[in-house]
């Protein structure tokens, strides 16, 4: 299945075969796009379906094979069906004829383990409707009230939908300015992206493309340059930037050309404080200096490309961190959202990718078994920033600010 290439709202859709997961998909998208059969288990891996959503716009739905699958096949297709918890904002759990069972019970126990909201849908009501002991209980052992429905003749989709809305966090969908709090109407941007072997033919990388729309959007001027006119651009620039952010490979050069009194950081450090576990990163990246010899290093990429001779993740983190240490150290990269080669605990630290690709959600997921280990975790741009020396200049226009947020309040 397709793994974390996506950065819309996920909701997934569970419940036991032939429930009607997939016809309640289709019913929400108003068309055929899942495949309706009376056989249970006619859907067998997860099925992303990409829909849009009145109130919450373009989402992924994500259909599950039954929670009640057998046999060891069906183990597996159960495992891969949980799997889908750790990318997913929102789950949907679809019962019928007033059944609330161990399968049920054990699907609300991983919602809640996961941190996932839900919303309880009693499909094939005009079959079997939901009885008001069953809805009593129901609510009142797990604090959900099932909604009735038929996703055959769906006469109450609005009402089904506006419960989604309502249960789908925000921050899922209504996404956080990326620079907005740091900046003031008119604010000068320089965007520091070297165009190199990795870049994409013709255009810019996603961070880069990103930074400048949130700029525009914030009412200010972007400025981009690639690295070697930054001295010439620094001369003559009149009013004198606000920020500059930089592309991590070539913070050392930036950080030379870009005057103290200037903030500066990079687009992997931006993310790393919109999208991902920004606390811990602070307190993982300094564990980079206490690695011993023979310790293992993990690299998550959250998505995948074409791996270039001096690629940042397999390439170049490893031979900094390498030279950095002065250390014997091991490296595990790990693309997409995949399992890992080896338990989490085998590792003395973990580095995430920027996650341009991804939802917080499922950055947060990719790193939880680590924190909840005791594995520092960081981010290639906090890391970069740590092995070159520059690492508090780097993330002080961040802390800084949150340092002001709490003296106000």
């Amino acid at each position: 299945m397709g793994k974390g290439r996506e950065s819309k709202p996920h909701i997934g859709i569970f419940g036991r075969r032939n429930n009607g997961k997939s016809s309640l998909i289709n019913a929400l998208a108003q068309q055929e796009i899942a495949i309706v059969s009376d056989v249970p288990g006619t859907t067998t891996d997860p099925v992303r379906k990409s829909m849009e959503i009145p109130g919450i716009g373009p989402a992924i739905l994500v259909d599950t094979a039954g929670i009640d699958d057998t046999g060891e096949l069906g183990a597996k297709r159960v495992h891969k069906s949980l799997a889908t918890l750790k990318t997913v904002d929102l789950a949907v759990l679809v019962i019928t004829h007033n059944h609330f069972d161990d399968f049920e019970v054990k699907l609300v126990e991983a919602f809640r383990k996961q941190d996932v909201p839900f919303v309880l849908i009693h499909n094939k009501s005009d079959v079997v409707p939901p009885s008001p002991q069953f809805i009593h209980f129901v609510e009142k052992e797990f604090g959900v009230k099932p909604m009735p429905f038929c996703a055959l003749d769906p006469q109450n989709l609005e009402e089904v939908i506006s419960a989604l809305r309502k249960a789908m966090p925000e921050t899922a969908y209504r996404a956080r300015s990326l620079l907005g709090d740091l900046l003031s109407y008119g604010d000068l941007v320089v965007l520091i992206t070297p165009i190199d072997n990795e870049a994409p033919e013709g255009r810019l990388i996603l961070p880069q493309v990103q930074a400048i729309r949130d700029i525009i959007d914030n009412d200010c001027i972007a400025v981009v340059v690639k690295e070697k006119e930054v001295d010439a651009l620094m001369k003559n620039l009149n009013p004198r930037p606000s920020l500059v952010v930089t592309d991590s490979q070539v913070f050392l050069r930036a950080d030379a050309s870009v005057p103290g009194d200037i903030p500066l950081t990079s687009f992997s450090i931006m993310l790393a404080r919109h999208k991902g576990d920004f606390e811990n990163y602070l307190r993982g990246t300094p564990k980079i200096a206490e690695l011993k010899d023979d310790d293992r290093v993990l690299l998550l990429e959250s998505c995948t490309h074409h791996v270039a001779c001096d690629d940042i993740g397999r390439v170049k983190i490893p031979r900094w961190m390498s030279n950095y240490t002065g250390k014997k150290l091991h490296y595990d990269v790990v693309a997409g959202l995949g399992d890992l080669p080896r338990p989490i605990t085998d590792y003395a630290l973990v580095v995430q990718c920027g996650g341009c690709m991804i939802t917080r959600k499922q950055i947060k997921s990719r790193l939880q078994p680590a924190i909840e280990a005791g594995v520092p975790v960081t981010n290639y741009g906090m890391a970069i920033a740590w092995m070159h020396g520059i690492y508090h200049r780097a993330v002080a226009p961040f802390t800084l600010l949150e340092k002001t947020k709490e003296d106000y309040l």
